[in-house]
């Protein structure tokens, strides 16, 4: 399947500029927790995969990001900055 290059584009400065959004409010709590989601939305976009969901649980305080064509990637990613794949 092919992609027009200017919707990936698009797509993936929403997402980047989406994460950024929730750090900016406030909602994760530390830094490297941020920097790591950022982190995985641009490789996930690099790698075309389109992000489906982007939470964060206030009450576990993560985030948890599914991704790619069929929802075949999922990842948490703690507080202190590691992600893991939810399998």
């Amino acid at each position: 399947m092919l992609y027009d290059i200017s919707v990936v584009n698009k797509e993936i400065s929403f997402l980047v500029r989406y994460a950024w959004c929730i750090v900016r409010i406030g909602f994760l709590q530390t830094k490297k927790q941020s920097d790591t989601a950022i982190f995985l939305c641009q490789l996930l976009s690099n790698l075309y995969q389109p992000i489906q969901i982007f939470r964060y649980d206030q009450t576990l305080k993560t985030l948890y990001i599914q991704a790619g064509r069929a929802d075949e990637i999922a990842v948490i990613i703690n507080q202190d900055g590691n992600w893991n794949f939810v399998l």
